[in-house]
């Protein structure tokens, strides 16, 4: 949307300086407001949101502007910053450039002047007084896009284009080892008995190949957007995941050279990555890059999933309404010793990250504690819960400065527990194995999160109907379903209405 001098924004910041004028009015800290409220109006418009004064990890520190504008990706696309009518603004510029503040797409204004500043050159200086340029300093403003985000856009938009063809190519490298491959014959074979007594008793030879394909494509973002080297040794599922790989890759198959096809792609997320400055805005980033992962590639997935993130304003009301309830009503924090917390259908871990936030807010000697012992979280999807480790770790990390693996976070159908007989099975590993267990031995608090919300399908001839859980679907027959009025009850086997039965079994 470009603007104008007539355009709505503009005339209303015109008014708000009028009356500023009016009441004799001046200095930054009043007259900033209404610029401010015209960033807000106008950033909207392109999907920009406006936050005031974020710290950022500046080339020589941190620093901090009057506002960061972010896109939906949470991918900052300008900045600015309000000097005093009474400075120099040409001085203050070159001092806050000293002080590293970023120079990318920029705009410094003083209330009567305004200079942006794109790629380190001075590109625009307007008259704040006249509306044209006004309207002419704001539309260059937003018209930029840094090369990096630009890059990573147009590596998204031929990701789905390309994915397909690639994972087809994969595909047929793993339909070629199930038949010529001994050492891969193997090792497949050891790892589908654990998926089908973990994750489900009727997985599929193909859903099983799937899950190859998808760490194959994936694994090196899970190293190089958390800056985690070490993903691949330390996470109990992707080592065991790896052991297949590496017999997949022991004939005939060059790792490095076939994903070399998805390198733009990669360098692309890369690149914007190291954009972001705080690990909130890499969750959000990486959990956005999961989200169009999956509609590109695995779209029937994302359907009977529910592949839809929770918005991150969400996940901090729905932990906000936690921890004031649990202080309210039960006299207790979520520290506590006696307070164990889960998440059934984790996704990505943010429910998680969001509570280790509060905890280390509220009591930061509980934290180590509610983090070894009291803090659990399942997923039934590799992808997710690879970035579920990691979003849950780094976090950690970043509260205390020192690496803990997660050893609440199980890989497993949280829907299969309800049976107690498949809770005494063996899952996917020794490791995680103990972990189901200390999980099942745990009491119970509190319940939190977003179960996947699918009837069935978007379309019945697509053969991708959710799957069947004898323990479960029982219960609900003897309970919902006996006592439910609904004229379609097949909707009660939702995987929402399943947990809801699920939490009375936790």
């Amino acid at each position: 949307m470009s603007l104008t001098i007539t355009s709505a924004p503009i005339k209303a910041y015109y008014a708000r300086r009028a009356a500023f004028d009016s009441q004799g009015v001046s200095g930054e800290l009043h007259t900033r407001r209404a610029f401010e409220v015209l960033l807000e109006q106008t950033a909207g418009a392109h999907g920009w949101t406006l936050i005031a004064e974020q710290r950022l990890d500046g080339s020589r520190g941190r620093v901090i502007p009057d506002g960061t504008l972010r896109d939906p990706l949470t991918l900052p696309r300008g900045y600015w910053e309000a000097k005093d009518s009474a400075d120099d603004l040409d001085a203050e510029i070159e001092k806050k450039f000293a002080r590293g503040y970023p120079r990318t797409n920029i705009i410094f204004e003083d209330s009567r002047r305004g200079v942006l500043v794109q790629s380190g050159t001075r590109v625009y200086s307007a008259d704040l007084g006249k509306p044209n340029e006004l309207a002419a300093l704001l539309n260059q403003f937003f018209a930029y896009s840094e090369p990096n985000i630009a890059g990573f856009e147009a590596a998204v938009e031929r990701f789905k284009q390309d994915t397909k063809p690639l994972s087809q190519g994969l595909a047929t490298q793993i339909v070629e080892a199930h038949r010529s491959n001994k050492a891969f014959q193997s090792a497949f074979a050891a790892f589908m008995e654990v998926c089908r007594a973990s994750l489900n008793p009727n997985i599929r030879r193909e859903a099983v190949d799937e899950m190859l394909i998808q760490h194959l494509l994936t694994e090196r973002l899970m190293r190089t957007v958390f800056q985690n080297d070490a993903f691949t040794r330390r996470n109990v599922i992707a080592a065991e995941v790896e052991k297949v790989i590496d017999a997949l890759t022991s004939r005939s198959f060059d790792r490095a050279a076939f994903l070399g096809q998805l390198s733009y792609f990669y360098e692309a997320i890369e690149a914007a990555a190291r954009d972001l400055s705080s690990f909130a805005d890499r969750q959000t980033f990486i959990n956005s890059v999961y989200e169009n992962f999956f509609q590109g590639y695995a779209v029937k997935v994302a359907d009977t999933h529910g592949i839809v993130y929770t918005p991150q304003p969400i996940v901090d009301f729905m932990c906000a309404a936690v921890e004031e309830v649990l202080q309210d009503e039960f006299d207790q924090r979520l520290g506590d010793p006696g307070v164990c917390i889960i998440d059934p259908c984790t996704g990505t871990g943010n429910f998680i990250v969001n509570l280790l936030g509060r905890i280390a807010r509220q009591n930061p000697a509980a934290l180590a504690d509610a983090y070894t012992h009291r803090l659990f979280a399942n997923e039934v999807m590799l992808l997710p819960y690879y970035v579920a480790s990691l979003n849950i770790e780094h976090a950690y990390y970043d509260l205390t400065g020192q690496y803990a693996p997660f050893e609440g976070l199980c890989f497993v159908d949280t829907l299969d527990l309800a049976d107690g007989e498949q809770a005494r099975m063996a899952f996917m590993t020794e490791a995680n194995t103990a972990r189901v267990q200390c999980q099942k031995a745990a009491p119970i608090t509190v319940i939190i999160g977003n179960p996947p919300y699918n009837v069935g399908q978007i379309n019945e001839n697509d053969n991708n109907k959710n799957r069947h859980y004898e323990i479960m679907d029982k219960q609900l027959r003897d309970t919902y379903l006996r006592d439910s009025r609904a004229g379609r009850k097949a909707q009660l086997y939702d995987p929402y209405v399943r947990f809801f039965r699920w939490r009375l079994t936790a």
